[in-house]
């Protein structure tokens, strides 16, 4: 007598099961397959065709794990959407695709498709003006560097080492004799007050002290003469032509006036 072992065939529709074992099963049998067929694509001298074909079949089988995926749900079972692993590679990152196409193994370096993972970043939008200036503050300027209390000693120590070498070198070139040593310095801002009061007496109050202009002052009468002088140049600008002006300048130089 022989027996003959029937094999179970997968429902077409995961709607028509309704049996929870069932549809775990039914699940197990499509992630076999995706594995072994996950496998197969890692070898590239399959050629493209066969490749192609290949990543197609393994797309189709995670389409129809999914749909098994909801109906283990509605049947009271575990939400593998959740709490499954992700898809990942050899390597293990995740398997990209576009637009819910997924790519496997040598599949991955076919024409066509490297270049849809190589696209180029989009450029980050320049800032506008106003959104520069909400970055500008006072530390952008430098107000509150000395808020730190490390640059103010830093300067400090950096002054104290320069002036002490400007005496040393200060004192250096008076020994040479580049420098005249006077028993005391010489203000040059110190005048000496030699005028007398009314009564031909000095000024009681010698503390103060006056300052010598080293720079000549024009007068009262001076500035007067200046500015009559700019008026007239200005109206013979505004009134007198080109050839006029020219003229008159000749005629300035003729006479000696320029």
């Amino acid at each position: 007598m022989t027996f003959y072992i029937t094999q179970e065939r997968r429902p077409f529709l995961a709607s028509d099961c309704d049996d929870l074992p069932a549809a775990e099963k039914w699940r197990r049998e499509i992630i076999r397959e995706i594995a072994k067929k996950v496998a197969q694509i890692q070898n590239a001298g399959l050629g493209e065709f066969r490749l192609r074909d290949l990543n197609d079949e393994i797309n189709k089988l995670l389409r129809e794990k999914r749909y098994w995926q909801d109906r283990i749900k509605e049947l009271g079972g575990p939400d593998y959407a959740k709490v499954g692993p992700k898809m990942l590679d050899r390597e293990g990152k995740e398997v990209p695709g576009n637009r819910g196409y997924k790519y496997f193994g040598a599949a991955k370096d076919l024409p066509g498709v490297r270049e849809l993972f190589e696209q180029e970043k989009p450029e980050k939008p320049r800032r506008t003006r106003g959104e520069l200036y909400r970055h500008v503050d006072a530390d952008y300027y430098g107000y509150r560097d000395e808020d730190d209390g490390v640059i103010v000693p830093l300067e400090k120590e950096a002054e104290a080492s320069l002036v002490a070498a400007a005496v040393k070198e200060w004192n250096a070139m008076k020994e040479r004799g580049e420098i005249p040593e006077d028993k005391e310095e010489q203000n040059i801002y110190a005048v000496a007050d030699t005028n007398d009061n009314d009564n031909g007496e000095q000024s009681k109050d010698k503390s103060d002290q006056s300052f010598a202009v080293h720079v000549p002052v024009p007068s009262q009468k001076e500035v007067e003469e200046l500015l009559v002088k700019r008026k007239k140049m200005e109206l013979l600008h505004k009134y007198s032509s080109d050839t006029l002006l020219a003229n008159s300048n000749e005629a300035k130089v003729l006479l000696g006036l320029n």
